[in-house]
């Protein structure tokens, strides 16, 4: 049996890391996977660490050596067809179902009697859906023979617009590379306090990791902070990662205590900073996912996630391993954050649970889920 992969850029370790489960664990199940990637990596994503960094021993090939957004339609269409006329898979999994390209290739495989699995990582509440878009959706949906999901919400949106939950083959994709996520935690954790007064972080810290863009709603997180930081010189906030926003946000910043901005540095050095810190904040106007919660979780961090983003179904229990929160109202925020000051004693117990909601996406296992939906599909 031979699985297509079709992929959009070979940067995306966290993939990366499935696709080489994937190509471990696919013997047992006597199929064969193939991954196109379309390019090297996103614009936009270009400073946030080398796509060779790591090497992942599956078997791959690039379309097109540069980024993604330089690479137009047609020229992609026709290498994908190309691709899929050669390889003639038994299953195709396509992981863009927003590119044209792909529409091209999900009405080819119907043609051919190719089956069709699509990955979905939207969720229910990410964004404003509009009528007309989403009935395309519903048209491409009809289509496909399964999906793999993120997770709950992520199926639920699937759901929504008409997809059977028999058809969802995984809920559980939102995966990274546990492996070398630890492997820099451990490497950091034994020079914690040495390193927290070097960089001179505050005793206990809260933790922003991503772009500093305006989705991110980090103008409100400094707010809230503001806050908190008058009841308190115990606590700090810390702030790694670059974007278009970082000098106006360190400007706000300048009158509020025990606030750090980090250089953002390659994903694999990210748990190096979460070992130094203590609790994860991510206060999204909107996210699909949040796979740096999944990182978090892993190095036993508790978590403040906003309630849009995917993740929260399945990685926050509220008062287990964090809280969720309105990205519109300040003050829950401020309410979620002070309870952290006031008990610090409960991290550690916290920090544990995060640690078991988040093993359940160990890639192996979810690898196991989709190569057994896969080989289901052919019987």
């Amino acid at each position: 049996m031979r699985v297509l992969i079709v992929h959009n850029q070979l940067w995306a370790h966290y993939k990366s890391k499935l696709f080489s489960e994937l190509h471990r664990l696919s013997p047992q199940y006597g199929i064969q996977i193939h991954v196109v990637q379309i390019a090297l990596s996103e614009k936009s994503r270009a400073n946030m660490g080398e796509a060779e960094a790591f090497r992942y021993d599956y078997d791959y090939e690039v379309l097109f050596n540069t980024s993604l957004d330089q690479v137009r339609l047609w020229p992609r269409t026709k290498a994908l067809l190309k691709k899929i006329h050669r390889y003639r898979p038994d299953v195709l999994n396509l992981t863009g179902w927003y590119d044209p390209a792909q529409w091209v290739l999900l009405f080819y495989a119907k043609l051919r009697g190719i089956k069709v699995v699509i990955s979905n990582e939207s969720n229910v509440r990410d964004h404003v859906r509009m009528g007309a878009k989403e009935r395309f959706k519903q048209f491409l949906l009809n289509r496909a023979d399964a999906f793999f999901c993120f997770g709950q919400s992520s199926a639920a949106y699937l759901e929504k617009l008409g997809a059977a939950p028999s058809q969802i083959l995984t809920r559980k994709a939102a995966v990274v590379d546990n492996d070398v996520i630890l492997e820099h935690y451990r490497k950091a954790a034994p020079e914690r306090e040495k390193r927290k007064l070097q960089k001179g972080w505050a005793t206990y810290n809260f933790i922003f990791v991503g772009r500093l863009i305006p989705p991110k709603n980090l103008a409100m997180l400094l707010e809230a902070f503001a806050e908190i930081s008058t009841q308190t010189t115990e606590w700090g906030l810390v702030l790694l990662g670059e974007g278009a926003q970082r000098s106006a946000l360190q400007q706000q910043a300048q009158s509020i205590k025990n606030v750090r901005f980090e250089s953002g540095v390659p994903w694999y050095e990210v748990a190096e900073y979460l070992a130094l810190a203590d609790v994860l904040v991510l206060p999204s106007e909107s996210e699909p996912w949040g796979l740096v919660v999944n990182e978090a979780l892993i190095c036993g961090l508790p978590v403040l996630v906003s309630e849009p983003a995917g993740c929260v179904e399945d990685l926050v229990r509220t008062g287990q391993n964090g809280f969720t929160f309105d990205p519109r109202q300040k003050q829950d925020l401020v309410v979620k954050m002070r309870y952290f000051v006031q008990n610090a004693a409960s991290l550690s117990r916290m920090g544990e649970a995060s640690k078991q909601l988040v093993a359940p996406f160990a890639p192996e296992k979810v690898a196991h889920e989709m190569l057994h939906g896969m080989a289901g599909l052919m019987k």
